[in-house]
């Protein structure tokens, strides 16, 4: 019988508890017949489902592999997806979450970074992604697993075998991991380089989940139901969108891209979902895409990754939604701060979670604030590094360094003043191209901008805004910000206009691709 549960406040997991342990502790609270995840064909699986079809198709697709091994998923938001993960999970393996929209380079240095000799996808999701080629050059050398060809092996023994393992022992196949194991393997974005492979472990994510929870106690509940577009090779996707929900109650949707803007509003209103978890660039599409009605359930949209416009703001008043901006990165699960109803703070990503340790260090030419170091039970394992390949590399007595620049004010919320690579340096003074961002979106709102440092012979660094603003001048633009007092020297030295800034499948912005494309088009500005 279902029940429902309050969440109470934060409690560390202890080190033997696994993500299987914890789903099956989640059952058992819920009811093992508690729909607990949805896809857009809207076949819905209870914790029962889910748990019995991760018993039969993880000894499937984890034959040929051995325990601890890390295997390669390349699939969308999808229930067969849920199911996958949890497979592996059960079975003891490390699910590394693919990111197929990164490009071939990316994901061969994510295969071979993590020592991927098998790689589980579906025919119908290559051939709709126009992925052939990709799983082709990536099948050199490794074994590709189709789930459609699985599923036709399954026969009755299989069933019967999976049913047993559900029924009468899924605790003693749950503990073959304990909480300190690597649980999962996620690639950072890569918006300012090569992407590192990040090790979150069992207890990393259940502690997250139990962070996000506590903190979000006097909104959320297990009765919410979660609409989650946020892909789950994305920390914030796999943690926030769907773990969280898994292991407290909440029943959650998934959609298999973020950026079908049109669709997502309208599958919203079919499953009357309550929460939504997404970046300010996904937000405003659904706004502008939603008919009347269709995001009329929201209650609360909980974003991350990227600062919200007050633009975005103003879109989304008229579904009676509230925004709460909040904060965190892959290496720490991936939360670390968030607004919350009773303390939301524009200009901030509200107050830290529960049993997070942190110090602000200081950072040569920047007077207000510091570096954000943090450490919890929601850091991570550590980094899988392309130099050596299946080593974790630990962060230095736990203390991971975010590298954002920040202050916190007397309420406790933290107030990001931009990331520590993404200062310039001009006539001796440190420069946040983020808050030459705010300024210029203060200017031209509704689109994006990207302020980009680049080499100068002479000065050092030059300013470059790159932006989608078709009209934008820089005349008004240094009038602009005389009248907002910023110095000239924050002024950008030229701007370049691009249809659309590239974005990653995370939402944010590539600073990467973005400063490439101004450093090729440097002479023609």
């Amino acid at each position: 019988m279902s029940q429902t549960v309050a969440f109470g406040p934060y409690e560390a997991p202890p080190s033997s508890l696994s993500l299987p342990q914890a789903l099956l502790d989640a059952r058992d609270r819920y009811g093992g017949e508690r729909p607990m995840v949805e896809d857009q064909d809207r076949v819905s699986l209870t914790y029962d489902r889910l748990i019995l079809g991760a018993m039969v198709l993880g000894r499937k697709i984890c034959q040929g592999t051995a325990e601890r091994e890390s295997v390669g998923v390349l699939l969308p938001n999808v229930n067969g997806c849920a199911v996958t993960f949890f497979g592996l999970l059960f079975m003891g393996r490390v699910p590394v979450m693919l990111n197929f929209s990164s490009g071939l380079r990316n994901l061969k240095s994510a295969c071979e970074t993590a020592q991927i000799r098998t790689i589980i996808t579906a025919r119908k999701f290559i051939e709709n992604a126009k992925l052939d080629d990709i799983v082709g050059a990536l099948a050199e050398g490794r074994r590709i697993i189709w789930l459609d060809d699985v599923r036709e092996t399954i026969g009755a023994l299989d069933k019967v075998r999976g049913l047993i393992d559900a029924k009468l022992r899924p605790r003693a196949i749950a503990r073959r991991t304990k909480g300190d194991d690597p649980a999962v393997i996620l690639f950072t974005s890569g918006s300012e380089g090569k992407p590192k492979g990040v090790v979150l472990t069992h207890a990393n994510i259940i502690a997250n989940t139990r962070q996000i929870a506590a903190h979000g106690r006097s909104f959320i509940s297990p009765e919410d139901v979660v609409m989650n577009p946020l892909p789950l090779f994305h920390s914030y996707g796999l943690t926030a969108g769907f773990m969280l929900g898994m292991l407290h109650g909440m029943k959650v949707v998934l959609y298999p891209s973020p950026l079908h803007y049109r669709e997502i509003p309208r599958l919203i209103a079919k499953v009357k979902a309550t929460l939504l978890f997404g970046t300010d660039t996904f937000l405003v599409g659904y706004a502008r895409a939603a008919e009347k009605d269709d995001l009329a359930s929201v209650r609360y949209v909980i974003t991350g990754a990227e600062r919200v416009k007050d633009e975005t703001r103003r879109l989304w008043d008229p579904f009676g939604t509230t925004i709460l901006e909040g904060y965190g990165c892959t290496e720490c699960s991936p939360v670390l701060a968030c607004n919350t109803p009773d303390m939301s703070k524009p200009g901030t990503v509200g107050r830290l979670l529960a049993g997070i340790n942190w110090r602000l260090e200081p950072v040569e030419g920047i007077h207000e604030g510091g570096k954000l170091v943090v450490q919890g039970a929601n850091v991570m394992a550590g980094y899988m590094l392309a130099d050596n390949p299946g080593v974790i590399k630990p962060p230095e007595g736990g203390w991971h360094d975010t590298g954002d620049i920040v202050t916190v004010d007397d309420d406790g919320c933290v107030i990001i003043k931009g990331r520590a690579k993404r200062f310039a340096k001009l006539g001796g003074e440190m420069v946040s191209l983020a808050a030459i961002e705010t300024m210029v979106a203060d200017l031209w709102p509704g689109v994006n901008h990207v302020a980009v440092s680049l080499p100068d012979p002479r000065k050092g660094e030059q300013i470059i805004l790159v932006t989608e603003q078709g009209n934008a001048d820089r005349q008004a633009l240094t009038a602009h910000a005389k009248a907002l007092g910023f110095p000239e020297l924050w002024v950008p030295r030229a701007i370049l206009v691009l249809e659309q800034i590239p974005v990653l499948g995370s939402g944010k912005i590539d600073y990467a691709s973005t400063a490439e494309e101004a450093a090729s088009k440097r002479s023609l500005m």
